[in-house]
């Protein structure tokens, strides 16, 4: 059964409640359950195994749990790798968040990158908080260049929420210069009627 709602969380809140009610079903939430950031961390898991001697790793940040996935394993790994999370400067709660050590929600976000259009939660918060080096955002235009990019270059269809991490590399040049950088690329939902290119 699909369940559509509007894309705001007070909606998918309701809708959820809804379909919980009338069938009985279990929600396990989608970033903030320990089991599902122990999950989601097995892409950086991955990642390691495929590439070695990275110096950095960068995930893209909505609710946390992939990024909580991806710093909790990496500084297991190996605690020198730099992580950083990637998130749209007009969806920066996490980044503010982080900043000013004060959990912050997501309030009408207006970016391409849908997927993370989500606030962090008291878990993902607190492990972000422990682990993180950084959270790195950047510009829609940005995000939609990357896109593009591995559209045409790789041959891989990313959405625009997997471009994320690109764009924050492809926006700081300096930073990671000279550094073997691993991107978590998390998805391809695309609405290929309302492509940005």
């Amino acid at each position: 059964m699909i369940t559509t709602c509007k894309p705001t969380q007070a909606d998918r809140e309701k809708a959820l409640e809804k379909v919980q009610n009338d069938t009985g079903s279990t929600f396990i939430h989608p970033y903030d359950n320990f089991n599902v950031i122990c999950g989601q961390g097995t892409a950086s898991l991955e990642l390691t195994r495929d590439v070695s001697n990275l110096n950095a790793v960068i995930a893209p940040v909505g609710g946390g749990g992939l990024f909580s996935g991806t710093l909790t394993y990496t500084k297991e790994f190996d605690p020198k790798i730099e992580v950083y999370g990637a998130e749209p400067m007009n969806a920066d709660d996490a980044f503010r968040s982080l900043r000013d050590d004060t959990l912050y929600p997501s309030i009408n976000p207006n970016t391409i990158a849908d997927g993370l259009r989500t606030s962090l939660s008291p878990l993902t918060f607190s492990i972000i908080k422990r682990y993180a080096d950084g959270i790195l955002t950047v510009s829609e235009e940005s995000i939609v260049e990357a896109m593009r990019l591995v559209w045409e270059r790789m041959k891989i269809i990313i959405e625009p929420s997997s471009a994320v991490p690109l764009a924050v590399v492809m926006e700081n040049p300096e930073k990671f210069k000279g550094m073997r950088v691993g991107i978590i690329i998390s998805g391809g939902n695309v609405d290929l009627e309302s492509l940005p290119f």
